[in-house]
């Protein structure tokens, strides 16, 4: 049971800072007397040989003070997060996405650099360039990185017995993220070797080793200081690393502070964005709608390099089950490099890619048997002993899948609205509606084991204050709220007394990116672990001064109750002070029980899975194919819930970023590989007029981790953006009714109202 003092509705720390402008973000800080700017200087072709790079006019121009290349990199030209020294800062002798960094401009102020970038005179020797997943592959193309196999059970003899089957293939869109804040890096030169990187970025470690490598230090001669982001959905796990690479680098060659921060053109043009796949998928089942064997084919646009690539790849076969069971499986990724910029993580990291595919044949499997979608997800759920098992080889032990659709389906009347559904479609006319009840199951932890770790640093000073540090990042979403909380929690005083100082390498080494929905189970099981360090030598102090034991000892309402005396929290630190107590600790945690085998397929990579399902019903125009979402309910899954509400928040947020990737948010490439959706006036994101009319969402406040988790509760950040699914699906049900729902629409993604028309007329064209 939680103390009094863990308050479930405590408000986002800088809640009123957001809202009145107060909050600091990187380009806040009080720039020294000096201060240079950098700009990026990009390639305008998306595969040449550079014949040469003509700078002339770049350092000639109004105010600038000089030019990086890569001559002047004293460490090495790489800023690639997995060390396969494939991704240059500076590209040398050729060029591989149209966007590529060539050079930086370093001048007095950030509107010469940036004009400066543009008069570079550049000789291409263009080469042949290839530009999207399919292409690639169908071409024999290379791997940005090694596949993944994932097989379970035998599923060519299962495919053969089974008395249906369906081939098919889906392309699901890309996603940019969009973030308020773009990235930037601001470098201050220190003495020696020192150089301190103020920066925008959810992997402040990875920051520090990349910018000491590219300088030819340290680690320990870096320092990455991050407060908050405005936003970062997995876009600042690894691209900020280019930013701080050049602000650091001209801030050492020219002994000033240096600032870059790109117009979102550049930004979205030369930063990653979420991989776009083409989905071939093979299914066999029988004729109640069970699957019986499944082999599908992930080919993604990964870019010119590898970047994440690989775990991006494999999370998506990780979650091709979504909630399902698949008796016999056989799942290949294909990670594929072509000539656009290298993609990146974005919330889900892989895993919508995939649970979108397992919706996409559950669906297929409803229509050719003329049954609810809803019915056929039931029957091919995870269940019993002899249906547990992932293709992966995890077993499945705390499925509450069925409980979650139970309780939506009676709490919406799922039944009686799609019956008045089917019978508006049934009159025609140019309106048509769609419902759809979709589960999410999603696996928590990094697949990369040795990133699920977290550290803290805990100080209680002699006044009874409280300074935590800790290795996550504050994006928005609320982390340090929910830490301070804890701390409040554990010590029983109030949240006002716990300060979370910013986010340092200074302070916690080491760290793993904020990422992978694991902010708040790493970070607070570790900042928890900091805190009762302190709190067991309190209690051993108290128990010698007193003459009590430690079951007599209480920390609750700033106070310690100690048998029979009560003090104030701050005069109980006095105390312990002055007797020369030990008041600072180094947290550390380590998920437990998770192991995975890449080369065979088989292991733990998740700790616990999250779940949630949402119902969603829309209405489409069939003239223009426009719609919008009437209404959407949401049951989420994220255990004992630290703060309701803002895991509520982030439900909320989450569902609105999926449904804008399934529904509006294009990229789209020109033939010259050239980014043509490169700012908001071209790339759609959802408007607040694009939310269901009617909105609500719900918590499972029965469900309590089974796992050892921060207070038995469940990652957040992730799981919830695969809620829009619901969308996307009720729009393939409105398509469908145009021909009797006898045919799967077979959507690509997004689901832009061009795509919903189009569908609309080949379905009444019988194709």
């Amino acid at each position: 049971m939680k103390d009094e003092s863990f308050k479930l509705d405590q408000r986002h720390d800088s809640a009123v800072k957001h809202v009145t402008g107060r909050a600091e973000y990187a380009d806040d800080i009080p720039e020294p007397a000096g201060t240079l700017h950098a700009y990026l200087g990009l390639s305008t072709r998306a595969h040449a040989n550079l014949r040469s790079v003509d700078l002339s006019a770049v350092r000639n121009a109004p105010g600038v003070i000089g030019v990086l290349t890569a001559a002047d990199i004293p460490g090495e030209n790489d800023v690639s997060p997995t060390g396969r020294n494939d991704e240059p800062i500076f590209a040398t002798d050729k060029v591989e996405f149209w966007g590529q960094p060539m050079f930086a401009v370093i001048a007095q102020s950030r509107d010469a650099a940036r004009r400066a970038a543009l008069l570079a005179k550049v000789d291409y020797e263009d080469l042949p360039h290839t530009l999207d997943a399919g292409e690639a592959r169908a071409q024999g193309g290379d791997y940005v990185t090694p596949p993944l196999k994932l097989q379970r059970g035998d599923v060519v003899p299962a495919q053969a017995a089974a008395p249906h089957r369906i081939k098919g293939q889906m392309r699901v869109g890309g996603q940019d993220h969009m973030y308020l804040e773009g990235h930037i890096a601001f470098a201050i030169p220190g003495e020696d070797d020192d150089v301190t990187v103020h920066s925008s970025t959810q992997h402040h470690s990875e920051a520090q080793h990349m910018v000491a490598r590219v300088l030819g230090l340290n680690s320990s001669d870096v320092t990455i200081n991050v407060r908050r982001m405005g936003g970062g959905f997995g876009g600042k796990e690894t691209q900020m690393n280019l930013f701080c690479a050049v602000a650091a680098l001209a801030a050492k060659k020219w002994n000033r502070a240096v600032k870059i921060r790109p117009d979102r053109d550049d930004d979205m043009s030369a930063t990653g964005k979420r991989h776009d796949f083409v989905i071939d998928y093979d299914v066999a089942f029988d004729a109640e709608g069970k699957i019986q064997a499944l082999e599908g084919n992930f080919a993604a646009r990964c870019g010119f390099s590898s970047d994440l690539s690989g775990p991006v790849t494999d999370r998506a076969l990780f979650h091709a089950d979504n909630a399902y069971y698949y008796p016999n499986v056989l799942l290949h990724s294909h990670p594929m490099k072509t000539n656009t910029v290298s993609n990146t993580a974005f919330r889900g990291f892989g895993g919508p890619q995939g649970v979108i595919a397992a919706e996409r044949i559950i669906e297929e499997i409803a229509y050719a048997l003329n049954k609810d979608t809803l019915d056929i997800r039931r029957a091919n759920f995870y269940g019993t002993e002899d249906r547990n098992v992932t293709p992966y080889h995890q077993t499945v032990e705390d499925n509450i899948m069925p409980r979650i659709i139970d309780e939506l389906e009676e709490s919406v009347n799922y039944q009686a609205r799609r019956k008045a559904v089917l019978a508006h479609n049934a009159k025609g006319g140019i309106t048509r509606k769609g419902i759809a009840l979709t589960p999410v199951k999603f696996g928590i932890s990094f697949t990369a084991t040795w990133y699920n770790q977290a550290g803290s640093l805990v100080h209680i000073y002699n006044d009874g204050s409280i300074a935590l540090n800790h290795g996550g990042t504050e994006m928005g979403q609320g982390l340090n709220t929910k830490i301070a909380q804890i701390a409040a929690d554990a010590f029983g005083v109030d949240f006002a007394r716990i300060k979370i100082t910013k986010t340092t390498t200074e302070k916690v080494p080491n760290t793993s990116a904020t990422a992978a929905s694991s902010g708040s189970d790493l970070n607070g099981m570790a900042a928890l672990n900091g805190c009762e360090q302190i709190k067991a030598r309190l209690v051993e102090f108290a128990c010698q001064n007193w003459q009590v034991q430690p079951q007599d000892i209480r920390f609750a309402n700033n106070h310690v109750h100690i048998g029979s005396h009560t003090l104030p929290f701050a005069d109980f630190i006095k105390q312990a002070y002055m007797a020369r107590v030990q008041l600072s600790a180094a947290g550390f945690y380590k998920t437990p029980k998770i192991h995975w085998d890449r080369e065979s397929g088989k292991g733990r990579p998740f700790y616990y899975f999250a779940y949630g399902a949402s119902c969603s019903e829309v209405t489409i125009d069939t003239l223009t194919g426009e719609y919008t979402v009437d209404r959407t309910d949401i049951l989420h899954d994220v255990g004992q819930s630290l703060n309701a509400q803002l895991d509520i928040g982030q439900v909320e947020g989450a569902f609105v970023q999926g449904m804008g990737w399934l529904t509006t948010e294009e990229l789209w490439w020109d033939k010259q590989g050239q980014l043509r959706t490169h700012a908001p006036s071209t790339y759609k994101i959802p408007l607040a007029s694009d939310r269901p009319r009617v909105f609500n969402v719900a918590l499972a406040d029965w469900s309590v981790n089974r796992e050892n988790t921060i207070k038995r509760s469940k990652a957040v950040g992730e799981p919830p953006f695969m809620l829009g699914i619901s969308v996307f699906e009720a729009l393939s049900m409105a398509v469908a009714s145009v021909a009797d729902y006898r045919t799967c629409p077979r959507l690509d993604a997004p689901a832009t109202p061009e795509r919903v028309l189009l569908a609309v007329e080949r379905l009444r064209d019988g194709a």
